[in-house]
């Protein structure tokens, strides 16, 4: 497929058949075993633009984007660790594929805090037999992030929406698309959009240099119904304490946790590769005495993020169990700290790996700047620095952190 164009979805139609995993070690197992796979077709996909069709559609018929559903409605609902690290060991094969389950995720947490009871019966019922949710929620045009300019509108038994979206990653790859629209009043609702409806318009214009095959291009709306029991309350999701903007945040950290380990250990198989520095005086690149010191420095690095986000991850399961302003603050806190870190060691660890593979590591047939193109595009998603900020006012002056989500 070429860039740049209005498409049709490409996605099969949810089978009813999809597996249904049970437990965090059998999610554990089955994303390990597709993060082996698609690494071996990873620079392949980046360089001429692949977008992931079968490889998604593989993911969600082996049930890994279900886990998140509740046990009572049938799902695993493994732990936030188990989601994390799942994203984590994905992005480290492959940084778009990683990251475009986040959306699906952020949706049904959304949905666990603001839906019906008949609505989550139902789309939670969709998602165990294969269903994907993309996303529709930013906006290109507006002047600042936080203005929202897609609208809803009654009509007959259910909506209208007319508007336009950027950034909407995943909707190629969707079943439905939750859409991120605004009332009359002012009111936002999340709208599970059905893919192919009359008025819907796909357009794959995506052309960040990196995450290149998360199909996240432009979204269109023009009079697309939506039934009334496809809308689901937004903002109640943050008007009050909940785990939505944690959950949100931890994923978008697993993303960069995974860029980072994948850039580590793809480091210690090129310097094996790699020809010593002249004046090492030793033999091979692994004998180097600096570049086994600047390994040994993203070691910790990278493990330290891991660290982080195990904590941050046992934070938010720890609030769910107790949930209140105070336990909430902590988990968002947590993930901050993660989201922070993870940041500055996917791009170190990623810059890194070229440095220390020398001169061959910049041939193109390698594709070894994928890690730092990935890296760099996705950490623009949240500025570090406001992370370091909300933790900093958080433990000198108490500030709790804002309530939100991401975008």
């Amino acid at each position: 497929m070429t860039s740049y164009q209005s498409v049709q979805t490409k996605q099969t139609s949810a089978s009813g058949q999809a597996h249904i995993i049970q437990n965090d070690a059998e999610a554990l197992e089955i994303a390990k075993q597709f993060a082996e796979q698609f690494k071996k077709t990873a620079v392949e996909r980046d360089s001429k633009r692949i977008l992931p069709y079968t490889e998604i559609d593989a993911l969600s018929q082996s049930g890994l984007w279900a886990i998140t559903v509740p046990k009572q409605y049938g799902g695993a609902e493994v732990s936030s660790h188990t989601v994390a690290k799942v994203i984590a060991l994905l992005s480290g094969a492959d940084g778009s594929i990683g990251q475009i389950p986040q959306n699906h995720f952020y949706a049904l947490e959304v949905l666990r805090n603001t839906g019906t009871e008949a609505q989550k019966q139902r789309l939670y019922g969709e998602v165990l037999n294969g269903t994907r949710f993309g996303n529709a929620l930013a906006e290109f045009k507006t002047k600042t992030s936080t203005h929202k300019q897609t609208n809803i509108r009654p009509h007959e038994n259910g909506y209208l929406i007319q508007g336009e979206k950027f950034y909407c990653t995943g909707s190629l790859f969707a079943h439905r698309i939750p859409t991120l629209v605004l009332d009359d009043a002012g009111r936002e609702y999340l709208a599970f959009v059905k893919s192919g409806s009359q008025g819907l318009k796909l357009v794959d214009d995506w052309s960040g240099f990196g995450q290149k095959t998360t199909g996240s291009g432009t979204v269109k709306f023009d009079q697309v119904f939506v039934d009334a029991d496809d809308v689901i309350p937004f903002d109640t999701a943050f008007l009050q304490p909940t785990l939505v903007g944690p959950f949100a945040q931890i994923m978008h950290a697993s993303i960069e946790v995974g860029i980072a380990r994948g850039a580590f250990e793809e480091s210690l198989q090129r310097v094996h590769q790699a020809r010593p520095w002249i004046d090492s005086n030793v033999e091979t690149a692994n004998q180097d005495p600096l570049t086994i010191y600047e390994l040994g420095r993203i070691a910790v690095d990278v493990r330290a993020s891991e660290v982080l986000l195990k904590q941050a991850a046992q934070s938010i399961d720890a609030a769910k169990i107790e949930t209140t302003p105070e336990s909430i603050a902590k988990a968002s806190i947590d993930v901050a700290k993660v989201r922070a870190h993870s940041s500055d060691i996917a791009l170190k660890a990623s810059s890194k790996l070229i440095e220390l593979a020398g001169s061959r590591g910049s041939q193109s047939q390698d594709g070894l700047d994928r890690f730092w193109r990935n890296a760099r595009v996705h950490t623009l998603h949240d500025a570090a620095r406001w992370k370091y900020y909300f933790i900093g006012n958080y433990v000198l002056n108490g500030v709790l952190p804002p309530r939100r989500g991401t975008l």
